[in-house]
């Protein structure tokens, strides 16, 4: 039997994205603590991105670290690629809090 791989991390129960701690392929299964099992990746992205775990509305906040740290700016499915298409940073941003 093939062992799973740990190949994202969420930092804080709260969060709603998790970070890749490895390379990973499209449709690869995420695997880590508290996140969702069957979650698969829509892409194939490096070390350090980050991937929701649940739908992110438009305008919805993006939650790592267990805050804020962006807005999403359209709608995000499970498993998509969270990035600068799909999201407006929020820090040091007094015109958004």
């Amino acid at each position: 039997m093939k062992k799973a791989i740990i190949n994202c991390l969420r930092v804080n129960i709260k969060d709603n994205v998790v970070t890749l701690i490895k390379e990973i392929t499209v449709d690869e299964e995420l695997i880590g603590q508290d996140v969702p099992s069957g979650l698969r990746s829509c892409s194939s992205l490096k070390l350090g991105h980050k991937i929701a775990i649940g739908d992110i509305g438009e305008g919805d906040r993006i939650i790592k670290y267990g805050e804020t740290i962006g807005y999403a700016s359209r709608m995000i499915e499970p498993g998509e690629h969270v990035h600068v298409h799909n999201m407006v940073g929020g820090r040091g941003r007094g015109d958004l809090e």
